[in-house]
């Protein structure tokens, strides 16, 4: 077993520098489903199949009071429960739409081992257990059908010492069933530090796994989650050198997280967590609906108010970045009601303001206004991230309609509030005579969403906008400031 350190980048990198494609830069909103054997217990999160088999975690004592021991009922007793009798993929990609999204896919294979499409490589995958349906294949052309990019998210690195337990009579340790969870290893394996790095064959099928789904659903764009960087740099590099230059298209692009590929390779994404200011790099955020600390649907679930979600989307869009969604089906493939609601409420608003969203670019700078120096969420710094937010949500703020957030589009500037304005005139300092910001002659001045008709001056203080009547979403209302060409 390889017990080296992991090594900076060794390897030439420069022929897979690639740009964000345009079909990236325009979509701006886009939504994945987590969805797996561990949507059956439904319990806590969908680190379940992990911390059922940790002794004094709360889903370990939760899946032996429920199911009995772990010698007995195993994760992959899950399996025949996990039927996904309503999955229905033309509803999975039309309720995307709904939502406003504009590319999309689902996790294709968790920590678990579980496989979510037709694969030759792993056995253990939805075809031959569980739904007897190649999800990603289905899912796959339902999403095109609607004229969606489609994206494949892969977290399998994780499965490297993902199956560990105190209990030693726990079935993860029988050898017959290594076919399902991988080589026992020991408990440190799946800790950072000390580093137990997977040795080759984890590695070449971990590879494979991806050209496969490559090859199967030519993904336009393919997400990795955090832990790449336990993979060996080799296969890392062969795998970007086979998918960038398959039937030579130059509009594919990766995604991934911290440092686990090189800079400008791909995308990066932060997860649950974003930019304090405009980036020169397009970027992503992978962020979920879910209002508990889950990403796959549970017992009890709770949901982010369509309006967060807003919010969300449109600060991330002005400092050049994506909102990737997540939201978790449950075991029979169908959603929470209130899930479906909250979504529903989302593209209620894309529909109606998604001028100032989609196809546009960030402004010089992003925006004004009460959270606008608010550096709690600031994940510049990749070292620093755990401390402002990336995986514990500690980067939310509670926005309102004194927040501002700049988009652009031709010689257009979209001026987004944050709620409804309760303050009239508005004043938009960054836009004030004399400064570069303010230089350009502006035409006109408009409201989305059949407004109010407003009034409007420039002096050297701000812009200033008086508003005659109310603006028309509870959520978030958008001023069109077209300038002379």
């Amino acid at each position: 077993m390889n017990h080296a350190q992991i090594k900076p980048f060794a390897m030439n990198w420069q022929p897979y520098l690639r740009q964000a494609p345009n079909w990236f830069r325009d979509a701006k909103f886009g939504m994945f489903f987590h969805w797996g054997p561990y949507c059956v217990p439904a319990f806590e999160n969908e680190w379940y199949s992990r911390n059922m088999y940790a002794k004094g975690l709360s889903q370990n004592r939760f899946h032996v009071e429920t199911y009995g021991k772990l010698s007995q009922f195993g994760y992959k007793d899950f399996y025949p429960l996990f039927k996904g009798e309503k999955f229905d993929p033309d509803y999975w990609a039309e309720l995307m739409v709904t939502a406003g999204a504009k590319y999309g896919g689902v996790v294709t294979e968790h920590a678990d081992n579980f496989s979510l499409w037709d694969s030759k490589v792993n056995p253990v995958n939805a075809v031959n257990y569980g739904p007897k349906r190649d999800v990603v294949g289905e899912l796959e052309k339902a999403i095109r059908r609607q004229g969606l990019n489609f994206i494949a998210t892969f977290h399998h690195q994780w499965l490297w010492g993902w199956f560990m337990s105190s209990d030693p009579n726990a079935d993860v340790y029988n050898p017959e069933n290594e076919i399902y969870y991988g080589k026992a290893l020991p408990l440190e394996a799946n800790r950072y530090i000390p580093w137990r790095l997977p040795d080759d064959e984890f590695n070449r099928v971990w590879m494979e796994k991806v050209i496969e789904v490559i090859d199967g659903y030519d993904p336009d764009l393919i997400y990795f989650d955090s832990r790449a960087n336990i993979i060996a740099e080799q296969y890392k590099h062969q795998l970007v050198d086979y998918y960038y230059n398959r039937n030579s298209r130059s509009d594919r692009i990766i995604s991934y997280k911290q440092e686990d590929f090189p800079d400008g390779v791909g995308i990066v994404d932060i997860e649950c967590g974003r930019f304090a200011a405009v980036q020169s790099f397009p970027w992503q955020t992978d962020d979920r609906l879910e209002a508990l600390r889950t990403w796959c649907y549970v017992q009890g679930a709770r949901y982010k108010p369509a309006a967060k979600i807003i919010h969300q989307l449109c600060d991330v869009v002005s400092k050049n970045g994506n909102l990737l969604l997540n939201v978790g089906p449950k075991a029979d493939g169908s959603f929470a009601d209130e899930a479906v609601a909250e979504l529903k409420e989302v593209g209620r608003w894309l529909a109606d303001f998604g001028e100032a969203i989609y196809g546009t670019r960030p402004f010089a700078v992003h925006g004004e206004g009460i959270n606008v120096k608010d550096h709690d969420f600031d994940v510049s710094q990749i070292e620093a991230q755990t401390q402002k937010g990336v995986f514990d949500d500690q980067g939310e703020v509670e926005f309102s309609a004194d927040d501002l957030r700049f988009t652009t589009k031709d010689n257009v500037l979209y001026v987004i509030m944050l709620g409804k304005p309760e303050q009239i005139p508005i004043q938009i300092t960054s836009l004030r005579q004399g400064t570069g910001l303010g230089s350009q002659v502006i035409e006109s001045i408009g409201v989305l969403g059949g407004a109010p008709d407003l009034d409007w001056n420039q002096n050297s203080e701000h812009l200033e906008i008086i508003l005659k009547g109310p603006m028309p979403s509870n959520h978030a209302n958008v001023i069109k400031i077209s300038y002379r060409k």
